[in-house]
């Protein structure tokens, strides 16, 4: 499923991990365009570096620290994407708020999740929102959204803006 990302993009990744987006997503923006990632997990972050440096990417900016505490740009960013993550913050309110200020006035929210169903894998069932529990959460932060798309079996995907 693609999201839109371009050459020449900047590309916010929010609980970047080790790269699991953020490196196919350097990738993709090429040198013209640049990777935010932001974990809270310092040894993940030094990970992705580590990694980045490996495949000669030299278009990423990685910082540790928290959603909720941290705008690594005033509106910079033409995707801010949450992989499977936004059901770990503290204040989901306050990370979107923060996503909303670093998305350009025609930026777009990613939000890739697990569905909210039983399955052998992922986060314990009771901490995962739904689609429309997520939804709900990005609408109230004052995004509009384009679109709620399953990725199945696994995942759903929900596309907003500003």
């Amino acid at each position: 499923m693609s999201i839109g990302l371009k050459l020449g993009f900047t590309f916010v990744d929010i609980g970047c991990g080790d790269g699991f987006f953020a490196i196919p997503a350097a990738k993709v923006v090429g040198q013209k365009g640049l990777v935010y990632g932001l974990d809270v997990d310092e040894d993940a972050i030094s990970r992705l570096s580590e990694r980045a440096r490996r495949k000669g990417l030299v278009n990423l900016v990685l910082k540790v620290g928290k959603a909720e505490k941290i705008i690594l740009c005033d509106g910079c960013a033409d995707i801010v994407f949450f992989g499977i993550v936004l059901h770990d913050f503290e204040s989901v309110t306050k990370v979107l708020s923060n996503a909303k200020r670093m998305l350009k006035h025609d930026g777009r929210l990613i939000d890739l999740d697990w569905k909210k169903k039983p399955m052998e894998m992922g986060p314990p069932l009771h901490i995962r929102f739904s689609e429309e529990e997520a939804a709900g959460l990005i609408k109230e932060a004052g995004f509009k959204i384009e679109t709620v798309k399953t990725n199945e079996p696994y995942h759903y995907v929900i596309i907003a803006r500003p």
